[in-house]
């Protein structure tokens, strides 16, 4: 049989991700320490591991409603009214598997054959792919360290046409940490208000800032009508395995996403739902003990990286780093495969993430202080290779 023949094209031509690479290729060597993947090391909070015990000794695992348990949809919106201070009826909800399946329903569901996709990068891997295989065209809105990887009003005029559909609005950001403020936001909803432009912010780290309080641009005038809001459990409730998203938007938009939805999953996993109404009700206090030790973690990176020479961004959200490796010479993937073949550690080439990416790596710090104080040591020992090879 000839395979060839029968691959869709454009799931063939679409790269593998770079972040399973590196993770690949550390899973391979026991000696490796891993920086790689975004997963908190912290246990998913015990009330919520009680909580799905507690659904699973009274045989509550049938089906439930497409969109969701309505107790769960109760709490996402009382959750966004708390910390966003917007309003959303249950039927402007939808319970997704991970915030990848709400990722992918916001994509499909908006953009038409020969769309154009504004996405910031760098940025998550998920979204240009997404939206090749809905037949979109992505167009990459580059943001740099000198402004500190926020997207300006300049950059996304510049890109804007008549064949725009979509804004990919990935904040606080993956890999960067940057994050937009209100005063950020503001010109880019000016821009956008006398448009037909949908937004999808993916605010999937949202709980994990520093020194600030997200800001979210569906908090500004007239952009929550048209805002697809996703956000998850996966990051801030340590709850990666449940598979536990969401997705909040304008009915019309959330009505069609719905039977997206219904086709391909039919509900999200039941015991990770009840377990996310438990999330939501009791763990505001782990979230926060969580978050004070990334912000320990953060600063060390930060302070050790700038002192080996590695210029570093300092990032107000999410749990990563992303040090420039320009002054070693190297290119990203160089850098990243020398570093895991020579010293055992496992990072990942900035250019995974867009092609303005290249020239960093990305780091992540959901991870232990003494996992990472070994990884720096051998970095620092990898950087002194390398000036003694000049």
């Amino acid at each position: 049989m000839d395979y060839d023949k029968i691959l869709s094209d454009k799931i063939v031509n679409i790269k593998p991700s770079g972040i399973r690479k590196f993770f690949d290729i550390a899973s391979k060597k026991k000696s490796v320490i891993s920086l790689g993947v975004g997963e908190p090391d912290f246990p998913t909070p015990w009330s919520v591991r009680r909580a799905a015990i507690n659904v699973l000794e009274r045989k509550r695992t049938t089906y439930t409603a497409n969109p969701g348990l309505e107790e769960l949809r109760t709490e996402i919106s009382r959750k966004i009214k708390r910390t966003l201070g917007v309003d959303y009826e249950n039927n402007e909800i939808i319970v997704t598997v991970g915030g990848s399946e709400a990722i992918d329903l916001a994509i499909r569901s908006v953009v038409n054959p020969g769309d154009e996709v504004l996405i910031v990068e760098p940025c998550f891997v998920c979204y240009a792919p997404i939206v090749e295989l809905s037949h979109g065209i992505p167009v990459p809105l580059e943001t740099k360290m000198e402004n500190e990887f926020k997207l300006t009003a300049d950059i996304l005029k510049e890109k804007i046409t008549d064949k725009t559909k979509l804004l990919i609005l990935p904040y606080p950001n993956n890999p960067t940490g940057a994050v937009m403020t209100k005063e950020d936001l503001e010109p880019i909803a000016e821009i956008l208000r006398d448009t037909n432009i949908v937004v999808m912010s993916d605010e999937i780290y949202s709980d994990l800032t520093y020194g600030m309080k997200h800001f979210s641009i569906v908090q500004l005038d007239g952009m929550k009508e048209r805002t697809i809001l996703v956000n998850g459990f996966s990051k801030a409730y340590a709850m990666t395995g449940w598979r536990l998203g969401y997705v909040s938007g304008p009915f019309p938009i959330i009505k069609q996403m719905l039977k997206l939805h219904q086709y391909a999953i039919m509900c999200s996993p039941t015991v990770s739902q009840w377990a996310g109404v438990e999330a939501l009700r009791n763990c505001d206090d782990e979230v926060e003990k969580m978050v004070k030790e990334y912000d320990t973690r953060r600063r060390l990176l930060v302070k050790e990286f700038n002192r080996m020479g590695l210029e570093c961004f300092e990032p107000e959200g999410a749990f990563y780093v992303f040090p420039c490796i320009k002054s070693t010479g190297l290119s990203s993937e160089e850098f990243c495969s020398r570093l895991v073949e020579e010293y055992d550690v496992a990072i990942v080439p900035g250019n995974a993430f867009g092609e303005s990416g290249e020239g960093f790596v990305r780091v992540s710090y959901a991870y232990s202080i003494n996992h990472l104080v070994e990884a720096l040591k051998r970095i620092e020992e990898f950087l002194n290779k390398l000036k003694s090879e000049k």
